[in-house]
């Protein structure tokens, strides 16, 4: 049994996590989920609730659910892979590699490399979702078609939270293996591992039990999205890998294990593991994703103290969520369809980090009781990324913000409104954003960029100020 802090780590209780986890869905009106955690060198299963509600199929540890964004992870993984073999340097201008490539500044072109894709900092914008089709040239495609996206913010300046930079890695990976990203991904990651239960187009999916995303009101037990994925394939490398809640424990187990897989298969050296883990930026916003920084791939957090990485996924109606603690060797994968699942894995990941890896995590994001007083003159104005324009006004003394999908985004959802309390001159929260993304309050951040720029960060990505 593994030592935490000194102390003599708990043994997992499997009866009784299973019935917290049952009594913490239900309250948080999840439908259905499952949960691996990885301790004491063992992988416990645990499953809860049904996989769609208007077929009452239940929920089974072997069930697959939609990753989304943890997709990045395996994708940064597998492009460590080539750096560590020499085929690619993290600090080469992706244009020597991908001399396609481009971005709608051309002097910024230059400046994007490999490092910076991986850690958010390439200025390359986040929603822009782009049908190349289901060809194996999609992404090929896509890079071409994202020439013309305004960038977030000039590379190098800022963390931005970045889907198209991971896409141009996945283009990456293609050149340098010569095969499609799945392809690769397979045949480099997944066969290594074991991973059989981890897949990226639907009709691999269509073998398995899988879950169905959900939608609803805040409090009440959603219904079945309609559609089971608005992704097209060209999404892959950001946000299209499927998974069960053990298989993405299994990955991070390799990490924790210097880069090994189980039966001694050497996947990454343990001085990549490392660098993958290491930080590379620091984030203003530190609670939408409970970050304190990012390294290559990886989200890291700083839990008072104790380290940690990790990441998240959102696809429609489904959430997924994976914390690993070194230190502890814990490793915990909670894998939903729809309701409150950002409440849900707060709750339940806070009792279970606490007894297994000896970690406390922060509270809830929330204003004080008492807002401090605050000029909010120098944030009014307007706000714009790709896809999304923000907006921000005083109404009788109280700062608002009006979120808005436009451009290729604008019929992705209604535009969200919300008032806005201070906990800072620069961090304020926002009520509104919905129980699966934010366990109350959605942060809001000001910042200034290095070149005097100010932004609006919501949702990790920087919005420059244009009015």
């Amino acid at each position: 049994m593994s030592s935490i802090k000194g102390q003599e780590a708990t043994a997992f209780d499997t009866t009784r996590w299973q019935s917290r986890l049952d009594e913490l869905r239900t309250a948080c009106h999840v439908p259905g989920a499952t949960l691996a955690v990885l301790a004491d060198g063992e992988i416990h299963e645990l499953a809860s609730g049904v996989l769609h509600r208007g077929t009452g199929v239940a929920a089974t540890t072997d069930s697959v659910f939609q990753l989304g964004s943890i997709a990045k992870v395996y994708t940064a993984t597998l492009v460590m892979r080539l750096v560590e073999s020499g085929e690619l340097d993290l600090d080469a201008p992706v244009v020597d590699v991908l001399p396609e490539f481009a971005t709608a500044d051309p002097e910024a072109t230059d400046a994007v490399t490999v490092r910076r894709l991986l850690s958010h900092t390439s200025g390359l914008t986040c929603d822009f979702t782009e049908d190349t089709g289901r060809g194996d040239d999609c992404l090929a495609r896509y890079v071409e078609a994202a020439k013309g996206v305004a960038l977030d913010c000039p590379p190098g300046a800022a963390v931005s939270y970045s889907s198209v930079g991971y896409n141009v890695l996945g283009r990456i990976i293609e050149v340098l293996t010569g095969q499609t990203w799945d392809a690769a991904l397979k045949d480099r990651l997944l066969a290594p591992l074991g991973l059989e239960q981890t897949m990226t187009l639907p009709e691999e999916v269509l073998r398995f039990r899988a879950a169905m995303g959900h939608l609803g009101e805040e409090g009440q037990d959603p219904e079945p999205a309609p559609a089971w994925d608005l992704m097209p394939r060209s999404a892959g490398p950001y946000g299209r890998v499927c998974a069960t809640a053990g298989d993405v424990v299994r990955l991070a187990r390799m990490h924790l294990d210097g880069g090994t897989a189980p039966d001694g298969t050497r996947v990454l050296a343990p001085e990549t593991v490392a660098a993958m883990g290491r930080r590379e930026v620091d984030v203003p916003d530190k609670w939408t994703v409970s970050a304190d920084g990012w390294g290559l791939g990886w989200t890291l957090y700083d839990w008072f103290g104790t380290p940690g990485y990790g990441h998240d996924g959102a696809s429609i109606g489904q959430y997924a969520y994976l914390r690993v603690v070194p230190e502890a060797g814990v490793a915990i994968a909670l894998l939903t369809n729809g309701g409150g699942a950002r409440r849900l894995y707060a709750d339940l990941f806070r009792e279970l980090l606490g007894e297994l890896a000896g970690v406390r995590m922060p509270e809830p994001f929330a204003p004080p009781a008492h807002p401090p007083a605050v000029d909010i003159a120098p944030h009014l104005g307007t706000y714009r990324r790709e896809g999304v324009v923000i907006t921000v006004t005083e109404r009788a003394g109280t700062p608002h913000l009006v979120y808005e999908f436009v451009d290729g985004m604008k019929d992705f959802s209604p535009p969200l409104e919300a008032d806005l309390i201070p906990l800072s001159d620069t961090v304020f929260a926002a009520s509104g954003a919905g129980p699966s993304f934010s366990e109350d309050w959605m942060p809001v951040v000001f910042a200034t960029l290095p070149d005097s720029t100010a932004c609006c960060y919501i949702g990790m990505r920087a919005a420059p100020k244009i009015a």
